[in-house]
């Protein structure tokens, strides 16, 4: 029980702390907004794209790709993404909430907070099988995003629809993801220099991302409101549960239980505010399921973590 226990924490604490550490720098003024868009731009842009490229690319995929992992998620997430959009959002009375509410329920942000779980939780050993999560279940996110988010609007705007499914392939850790795979699996040999120099720029990712996480969250912006809670609710405990409990009665164990896990119980994205104003729905109830699951993700997934590492499943 205490193994399981610290287990939990050692996977939680570090990142809880940049992120705290992110908030006080922000409040004594060390990080301002500006700081936070900038670094948040750099790691999506150059340094988690070389940190998942780097480590892909020297990934042997002779020893098997997680498909039925990933096949599962797939399933899973869709499923959860009918019962929300198709028989939860429909009970609440403002139109421009249902999509919103969906989007925040079920669209995490696995590329810097689920990531990191992962990482911290089981090391570098399990980056290309999370990468590879993250690459496929990116796609799907955004695509599952557009549709609900069109699906509760007044009227559809096929402008930003179709620059919205330009996004998604213009996507720079889809990008490298996909490349890295190419050139591992075609056994194209790689320059040590280049592979050097990706990986100081990977080294960053992770402190830089989880700080500009903590700069960017704005406790003005909750309201007290029902979709806001049960958005929040969904997010950190009936999705994740849901979603891991059917990897558990599927045969998931170990490493792969744990990444199912982490990544889904990861707060909602960031990126589901830009989405969210972009596509005319209530932004401002966006950037509040944000702020209020990216504080209380680290709670809700020590809990969980604990009570897997309890039962022997990962």
């Amino acid at each position: 029980m205490l193994d399981a226990f610290y287990f939990a924490i050692k996977t939680t604490a570090p990142i809880f702390c940049i992120i705290a550490l992110g908030i006080l720098f922000k409040r004594i003024g060390w990080v301002t907004d500006e700081f936070a868009r900038i670094g948040s731009d750099l790691v999506f842009k150059v340094t988690l794209p070389c940190l998942l490229f780097v480590k892909i690319v020297q990934t042997d995929f002779a020893q098997g790709l997680p498909t039925g992992l990933v096949l599962y998620a797939l399933c899973a997430t869709i499923a959860v993404f009918l019962l929300l959009d198709r028989l939860i959002a429909p009970r609440l009375q403002e139109v421009f909430d249902r999509g919103v509410f969906v989007q925040g329920a079920f669209r995490g942000n696995m590329g810097i907070i689920g990531l990191a779980y992962c990482l911290s939780a089981f090391g570098e050993a399990v980056v290309a099988k999370a990468s590879i999560y993250l690459a496929i279940m990116t796609i799907l996110f955004n695509v599952l995003a557009v549709i609900t988010l069109t699906r509760h609007q007044g009227a559809s705007e096929q402008r930003d629809f179709s620059r919205i499914f330009l996004n998604i392939a213009k996507n720079p850790l889809i990008l490298s993801i996909c490349a890295a795979m190419i050139l591992s699996l075609g056994k194209v040999p790689v320059s040590e220099i280049l592979l050097e120099t990706g990986g100081y720029f990977g080294r960053m990712t992770l402190p830089l991302a989880l700080l500009c996480a903590g700069a960017s969250i704005r406790l003005h912006e909750f309201q007290s409101s029902r979709p806001l809670y049960w958005a929040t609710s969904g997010k950190l405990f009936f999705v994740p549960l849901l979603i891991t409990l059917g990897g558990i009665l599927v045969g998931l164990r170990g490493d792969s239980l744990g990444v199912l896990f982490l990544m889904s119980a990861s707060p909602a994205a960031a990126a589901s505010y830009p989405m969210a104003q972009a596509m005319g729905t209530n932004h401002h109830l966006a950037a509040a399921i944000i702020a209020a699951t990216s504080l209380g993700s680290v709670v809700s997934t020590t809990l969980g973590i604990f009570l897997l590492r309890s039962f022997g499943l990962i």
